[in-house]
């Protein structure tokens, strides 16, 4: 069933199994590189990682919005008060090093619901300190071709319900059309990034929110996978270049 991949499972009857947020580390990954990604940071919600997120400016932070709220049964979206909230960036290390900075106010796409439009923003307590292991990454600035290698990373589960790793991780999908998307999971949306996977790979619990990188852009959000973490389904992806002019007015870039 479809999962998004942040701390507790939704339900939505779109296909024959409903998505779930992601939560943990990236299945079948490998250990980062020191300054690899150097946009990557970890969400944390008192003091806890939960999710993922890119830094897009030296005072913003591109997440999913599922990360930072929660919708009630009758449609309302209760954002989480900023001051639960922190980013560590800048450090491969969940636990250590980097830059560790409060968020001061977040924004949650308005017209968000369940798996659609999973796209937030957040504003930080300072700026950061730019260098070769943490600066921001360019929003995608053309669709990303269908066939295309797409990056992703993080620190979400090595298997579903497994153990979350400590040291980021990454791993390479692929994008597929919008037919073999809707054939394997039964929807595709056009603000919805789908990237493919052999079993035993792709995003987890955790990994919400996260960057998936093409061409040196950043393209996709984190947002859901189908089956479970590591299934031969495709995991879904908000479409940065959908959102492009959204994020760029309400991040003031």
């Amino acid at each position: 069933m479809l999962k998004a991949i942040i701390i507790a499972c939704a339900t939505l009857a779109l296909v024959s199994a409903a998505p779930q947020r992601l939560e943990g580390r990236i299945v079948g990954g490998v250990d980062a590189k020191l300054g690899q990604f150097p946009h990557q940071i970890s969400l944390r919600q008192s003091g806890s990682h939960i999710c993922g997120g890119s830094v897009i400016s030296r005072d913003v932070i591109l997440t999913a919005a599922h990360c930072v709220s929660i919708q009630m049964e009758n449609g309302t979206v209760v954002v989480t008060p900023a001051s639960l909230l922190s980013i560590r960036a800048g450090t491969l290390d969940r636990f250590q090093g980097g830059m560790l900075i409060n968020v001061i106010d977040v924004v949650v796409h308005e017209e968000y619901s369940s798996f659609w439009n999973d796209v937030a923003l957040l504003k930080l307590e300072r700026p950061l300190i730019y260098s070769s292991q943490l600066h921001a990454i360019p929003l995608a600035t053309v669709e990303t071709p269908v066939d295309s290698e797409v990056i992703i990373s993080g620190w979400g589960r090595l298997t579903w319900g497994g153990d979350v790793p400590r040291l980021m991780q990454w791993n390479t999908l692929s994008s597929i059309s919008k037919a073999k998307c809707g054939l394997s999971i039964g929807v595709f949306k056009d603000h919805m990034l789908c990237l493919a996977h052999e079993m035993n790979n792709g995003a987890c619990n955790g990994d919400s929110g996260g960057p998936a990188i093409f061409n040196g852009e950043l393209v996709g959000i984190a947002g859901f996978v189908v089956g479970g973490c590591g299934s031969d389904k495709p995991d879904g992806y908000a479409k940065v270049f959908y959102h492009r002019d959204w994020i760029i007015k309400h991040a003031n870039l």
